[in-house]
């Protein structure tokens, strides 16, 4: 269904993924991105992919949103998992494209019941390990 704000529909099957990430833990990462206007599912990444499988999955000059499945341990040496929610639109990207982006975004994440954290990147250093970790904790 079109959303008449950004007219930007979402496939079904980027809400069925979502909870086989969040509940099953089937994919560490699911990248998403913009077809012919509406959100699709651009690629999986399976549970044992690291980060930066991830980060070399994004495109240098496109824009994506991303859904990963961040595990990492706290201070006290406990387990945890946090679901994050990146909004990459690279500097280098057609400013079209990143308009569309921006503005179908929170319909978008309104869809992915569960997100935790949302962070936005221009360029890879703004969502490396480190800041990653920090936002987590």
């Amino acid at each position: 269904m079109a959303n008449a704000a950004s007219g930007m529909a979402v496939e079904d099957d980027c809400k069925l993924k979502f909870p086989e990430l969040k509940s099953k833990r089937n994919y560490r990462f699911i990248i998403f991105k913009i077809e012919q206007q509406q959100v699709v599912v651009e690629k999986l990444g399976g549970p044992d992919e690291s980060y930066e499988d991830f980060t070399n999955s994004l495109p240098i000059n496109e824009c994506r949103y991303v859904v990963y499945d961040f595990d990492f341990t706290t201070d006290e040496n406990c387990q945890k998992s946090k679901i994050f929610f990146i909004a990459w639109a690279p500097d280098t990207s057609k400013v079209r494209a990143k308009m569309v982006y921006a503005s179908s975004k929170d319909r978008f994440k309104r869809e992915l019941d569960g997100i935790q954290v949302e962070l936005q990147a221009t360029d890879p250093s703004e969502m490396s390990l480190d800041i990653v970790k920090a936002r987590a904790i």
